[in-house]
């Protein structure tokens, strides 16, 4: 990431909508700009495959032939930026379901794996997917399931302004596809 270009653009922002980025309140706002924009942006240096295996650690998981279990943690929160006018995707809860192999995923990984995969210019259909395909290479399991649901300031600050809606995708791999009581599950 390049800090001092954005540094830059940002200085050339602040006079574009007509501030003064020499005063008092302004003169650092490019440089914490830049700083935020590197942690809040961070996903962008990473391919889905690099993500899997910065958190893919995993845990043997014995079970008798006739069981099958699932794992589902809910209610994890993130938030990320619209690709279309960079504004924030925000109050937004992810629900990831997935049935293991041989092997199960450390709880903590799942919440990083969302938190990465947000941390990208973004559309929240395409989210889901990523946090899907990240899952299943980080278990091998085919069977993964990724609900979000989510505020968008596009929809909420500007344009139409309806500060009440909310916007639920949801990703469906594998036996999550057909299986109504596996999709009950990310509900």
């Amino acid at each position: 990431m390049d800090k001092e270009k954005i540094k830059y653009h940002i200085r050339g922002l602040l006079e574009a909508i007509g501030e003064d980025p020499n005063r008092e309140g302004l003169a650092e706002t490019p440089e914490r700009v830049a700083n935020m924009y590197e942690e809040v942006f961070e996903g962008i240096q990473y391919s889905n495959k690099e993500i899997a295996d910065m958190f893919g650690k995993t845990f043997e998981m014995k079970r008798s032939s006739d069981s099958s279990s699932a794992i589902v943690m809910k209610d994890i929160s993130v938030f990320s930026f619209c690709e279309h006018h960079m504004a924030l995707m925000y109050d937004m809860t992810v629900n990831v379901a997935y049935i293991p192999e041989d092997r199960v995923l450390g709880l903590s990984k799942i919440a990083r794996i969302c938190d990465m995969a947000s941390k990208r210019l973004q559309l929240q259909e395409r989210l889901g997917d990523d946090i899907a395909e990240i899952i299943s290479l980080a278990t091998g399991s085919k069977d993964v399931a990724v609900k979000i649901t989510g505020s968008h300031s596009c929809m909420t600050a500007r344009g139409i302004r309806n500060v009440s809606a909310r916007t639920v995708t949801k990703t469906l791999r594998g036996n999550f596809k057909t299986d109504k009581m596996l999709q009950d599950m990310i509900d």
